[in-house]
C-alpha cells in the first residue's frame, strides 16, 4: 500500500538541508511529488508531498534524525495526492505600500470577495527598519473575472497601498 504524506519542517536557514531531507527520504524508498521550499526570514520551510509505503510514525522515523542534526521541527500529515489536478492561475496581482497590520487580510479579503481563488502567495518586507514597505505577489484563478478585481484593487488601493494586476497567458503559440 503506498500512501501518501505532507511532509513539513521549518528551522534556521543553513547549506545542506534539501540535500540530506532528500536523501533520507529517498533511502527509505520515499518518491516526492510537490514541493515548496524558501527562505523566509532567516528560516528555511519545506513542504513536501512523501509518497510512503508505511504509516505517518513510520515517515517520522525517518525524518527524525536527519530533522534532529539539523535543528529542524518536522510534522507529518496523511493526505489525498490529488496530482496532476492543477487549477492554473490566470492574473498575477502585486501589492505594495507602507508595511502596517491588515494589509494581507484586506487584500486577500477583498480579492476572495471579487471571486479571486488564491494559488500562489508570497510577501516580502523592504525599505528600511524606518520605513519598511510591505510587497506581496499573488497568483490566482478570477472565477468572476478580471474586471472585478479591478474594481476590488480600486478600493484597496484608497487604503494607501499601491496595486498592480496583469493577466497570465497560460496557452502560447
Amino acid at each position: 500500500m503506498n500512501n501518501w504524506f505532507m511532509l513539513t519542517l521549518v528551522g534556521n536557514d543553513r547549506p545542506g538541508i534539501v540535500a540530506h531531507i532528500s536523501a533520507a527520504l529517498y533511502d527509505a524508498g520515499c518518491n516526492l511529488g510537490e514541493a515548496s521550499m524558501m527562505r523566509l526570514g532567516g528560516n528555511f520551510t519545506i513542504m513536501l508531498m512523501v509518497k510512503y509505503e508505511g504509516k505517518a510514525k513510520a515517515l517520522g522515523d525517518v525524518i527524525e534524525p536527519v530533522a534532529d542534526s539539523m535543528g529542524l521541527h518536522y510534522h507529518v500529515d496523511h493526505i489525498k495526492a490529488h496530482l496532476h489536478q492543477h487549477l492554473l492561475p490566470d492574473v498575477r496581482i502585486t501589492v505594495y505600500g507602507a508595511d502596517r497590520s491588515g494589509i494581507v487580510a484586506k487584500v486577500s479579503g477583498a480579492l476572495t470577495e471579487a471571486g479571486l481563488h488564491i494559488l500562489d502567495l508570497e510577501s516580502d518586507v523592504a525599505g528600511s527598519e524606518d520605513k519598511p514597505i510591505y510587497i506581496m505577489h499573488i497568483e490566482g484563478h478570477a472565477s468572476e473575472g478580471i474586471e472585478a478585481l479591478r474594481s476590488a484593487l480600486e478600493i484597496v488601493a484608497t487604503e494607501g497601498v499601491e496595486v498592480s494586476l496583469s493577466p497570465i497567458e497560460t496557452m502560447m503559440g
